[in-house]
């Protein structure tokens, strides 16, 4: 049976929990179109990310990778179309590293874009009533380290999903937006099904204006 790779991060920030591991640990070995589940958290720093990433490839050989990540602020799930190959921390990471202005891969491109079908994903999200957007940033912390790392690896179709606070952690940070739990667990199931049914994106408007 094919297997899909999914991560979240452990909490950061002053965050007791992380929503994206949260979300990925309940989808750990349950099977989608064919394919089984195996959810992987990785730690929020610069470089080990990378390598316990590289330590799953290796080890599970799947068909798609999805890393999955926190945005606190967003209102909606954010499926990134861009990693860029630079380090730029504005807050240490959970190491205390705090790279400014470093590249990821010395030997890499400026940017990889994902391999996902972003814009269908978002489409089909949209239909099952979850708020959904492409995002053409994915940051310039771990998340876009991770990111970028996982796209410069030759290997499986991937990219990677942003997703909002929890309503618990929103409830400490006041006007910020959330969505619970269950909605982003079926977030994922979804975008991982259309990943791996279709694989050529859809042809619709998901730019931004600035």
């Amino acid at each position: 049976m094919k297997t899909v790779l999914l991560t979240g991060f452990e909490p950061f920030g002053g965050e007791s929990v992380n929503p994206s591991w949260e979300a990925v640990r309940r989808l750990d070995g349950q099977e989608i179109a064919g394919a089984r589940i195996a959810a992987r958290q990785l730690p929020c720093v610069f470089g080990a990310a990378l390598e316990e990433l590289r330590r799953h490839l290796d080890a599970l050989s799947p068909e798609l990778a999805i890393a999955v990540g926190q945005a606190g602020g967003r209102p909606d799930i954010s499926v990134e179309r861009v990693a860029i190959n630079v380090d730029d921390a504005r807050i240490a990471d959970n190491a205390g590293k705090q790279p400014i202005d470093q590249a990821i891969a010395t030997d890499g491109p400026a940017a990889y874009f994902s391999t996902l079908p972003i814009k269908a994903i978002v489409a089909g999200l949209r239909e099952n009533g979850i708020p959904a957007s492409v995002s053409q940033t994915a940051g310039t912390f771990v998340c876009n380290h991770v990111m970028y790392g996982l796209l410069h690896r030759a290997g499986p179709r991937a990219g990677f999903i942003h997703i909002p606070f929890l309503p618990e952690q929103a409830a400490r940070h006041p006007g910020q937006p959330s969505m619970k739990l269950e909605d982003c667990v079926q977030a994922l199931r979804l975008a991982v099904e259309i990943a791996l049914t279709q694989r050529e994106d859809a042809k619709i408007a998901g730019g931004a204006t600035h």
